[in-house]
């Protein structure tokens, strides 16, 4: 089984904020949407296997749709999961590349080396090579496999690139924060580059066009290109709704009377969003892939609560392990389901898509294969029991250690000082430092803070253990560690399991070489052969290291780890 880790964000960091032709007759008309007569086929038995279409979304808040009570009109979200399958106990990662990694790998992050941070785009490193990704998989089953959107998992080398890893067709941006129009991406000032691939090539000419709609069109016309008798798996990772806030002026305006400027532009790029996954599925209709399809709606982490995200009522935000950074907005809506219109509460996370994608695809994909995830099929389309009962969230041994925790506390088997989050069954461990603790209600207000500010503080800074009856106290509101120390020796244990498969933390120096001056001003490939074989011996004296167990101590490693510890905690306020 395997887990998961992160970076903390500061205050400080979230209070600075931030057309292929576009085939809808206007950008806020588009064609029938799911529910309405126009497009509906006629029945007839499917052919198998089903059409594959997963849309995940960037930082979009679990308050951010309409159907949990949001101020964010999502008619077209709302109306796939009313009648589709309502996920109310789903899981994902706290920040961008941990949930990417195990929804293509189905693994935690212990079994991916990605532990730590993000992959940032300096760095010589990317998905595992060595593992085989869910669009490989369903390659082998015969399915055409297409990729629209944020990739996120690394690029310094060619063999990292989505279509080497199982994706027929790519259109998108390597990296994970670009201008929605221009598509640049700055990794720190002067470290500026363009970031749009149309396969393996900088799409240069697409620039000007915003991201979701140019997204929503390329789906389109890979399906009117697509035989309907062939299965097809489409990958779409939209941008939105990560920062930098920019929308199209028409979405703006129905939120003008909004008084908070950043959630205002948010609110816009949801809609815009929401109406781009409308068009999708009238296309999905229009060509003939409806009634033979399967479409997963996720979101990737919790959203960024004063960047206009909002997670309320749960606790935390983006970049944490409260139930606001991992908790999940989640659906399914196929007619293949056997039981629709209704919520489940089975309990569900983002590395179960791989094996239950594969296993509708008619492939097999188990424990066997090194996986941490289960097929939640019969779960979610029959109601039956999930195959889950627990999740390991992730344990992250280079982020900073709590300054309260010890072994000492941990009952002698488990530093709690070391950051940690496990879920077994109602129960749920955070060890050393989760992120960001506060209740943050939607910021509706002009300006803040307000004097709501002051209401939902944390409790304890001097505290590195917590653990909580999610079933009973889903906002996480009161703390049983104390009155728990059994639920609470038992779940340390658990962890002691997890990590002792763990790998070693794969989390490079950056390259200066990286830098797009040295790649005609675009982010992509930059390692050379000789640098592909030096970060190859290094992969191998980092799993012989972990072998034996051989704690080195030199100067040099000192050092190392001092600066890689210094630039996780500058560049984590850009996460």
């Amino acid at each position: 089984m395997a887990m998961h880790a992160l970076t903390g964000l500061s205050l400080v960091s979230l209070l600075s904020f931030g057309y292929l032709s576009w085939d809808w007759a206007k950008p806020s008309l588009v064609a029938d949407g799911p529910g309405e007569p126009g497009l509906e086929q006629p029945s007839a038995p499917p052919p198998q296997p089903p059409h594959i279409i997963f849309i995940l979304t960037d930082d979009q808040g679990y308050h951010d749709v309409g159907y949990h009570g949001s101020d964010i009109e999502t008619p077209t979200l709302d109306r796939l999961a009313a009648e589709g399958v309502k996920l109310e106990n789903y899981y994902i990662q706290p920040i961008c590349t941990p949930s990417r990694s195990q929804l293509l790998t189905g693994r935690y992050q212990i079994h991916t080396g990605l532990q730590h941070s993000i992959i940032r785009p300096r760095q010589p490193n990317c998905l595992p090579l060595d593992q085989v990704t869910l669009p490989q998989k369903l390659q082998e089953a015969g399915y055409s496999t297409h990729m629209v959107g944020k990739w996120h998992l690394g690029f310094y080398r060619k063999e990292c690139l989505p279509t080497r890893r199982g994706f027929d067709t790519f259109l998108g941006s390597l990296t994970g924060n670009v201008d929605y129009y221009t598509y640049d991406n700055c990794d720190g000032p002067g470290v500026c580059g363009f970031d749009l691939h149309e396969g393996e090539n900088v799409a240069w000419g697409l620039s000007g066009q915003y991201s979701t709609m140019l997204y929503a069109q390329r789906v389109s016309h890979i399906l009117a290109s697509h035989s309907p008798r062939r299965p097809l798996f489409l990958y779409v990772a939209f941008q939105a709704v990560h920062t930098p806030l920019q929308s199209p002026r028409e979405y703006l305006y129905r939120y003008r009377t909004m008084g908070n400027v950043a959630r205002r532009k948010y609110a816009a790029m949801v809609t815009c969003m929401d109406e781009a996954v409308r068009n999708i599925t009238s296309a999905l209709k229009r060509y003939g892939f409806y009634n033979n399809s399967v479409i997963i709606f996720s979101s990737d982490n919790g959203g960024q609560t004063f960047s206009g995200g909002s997670n309320w009522p749960l606790r935390g935000r983006k970049g944490t392990y409260w139930e606001g950074g991992v908790r999940g907005l989640g659906f399914v809506h196929s007619p293949l389901l056997k039981r629709k219109r209704r919520t489940s509460r089975a309990l569900v996370h983002i590395t179960d898509w791989y094996p239950t994608l594969v296993g509708l695809a008619g492939g097999t994909a188990s424990a066997a294969d090194g996986l941490d995830g289960y097929d939640v099929w019969p779960a979610i389309s029959e109601g039956r029991a999930s195959p889950r009962t627990e999740i390991l969230h992730n344990i992250d041994p280079l982020y900073n250690h709590a300054r309260h925790g010890s072994l000492e506390a941990g009952f002698g088997i488990w530093n709690t000082a070391v950051q940690a989050a496990i879920r077994v069954g109602e129960w749920k461990l955070l060890t050393g430092d989760p992120g960001y603790g506060d209740w943050i209600p939607p910021q509706t207000l002009a300006a803040f803070p307000g004097s709501w500010w002051n209401l939902e503080r944390m409790a304890s800074a001097r505290q590195a253990v917590w653990l909580f009856n999610i079933s009973a106290d889903p906002y996480e509101r009161e703390d049983l560690a104390g009155q728990r120390p059994d639920v609470v020796r038992a779940l340390l244990a658990r962890l002691v399991d997890y990590n002792r498969t763990a790998i070693p933390v794969r989390y490079p120096a950056e390259n200066p070489r990286a830098h797009p001056d040295f790649n005609g001003g675009a982010w992509g490939p930059w390692a050379s052969d000789e640098e592909e074989e030096e970060e190859e011996e290094e992969a191998g004296r980092a799993r012989s290291f972990s072998r034996g167990r051989r704690k080195k101590k030199c100067k040099i490693c000192k050092l190392r780890s001092f600066f890689r510890k210094l630039n996780t905690r500058l560049m984590s306020q850009r996460i």
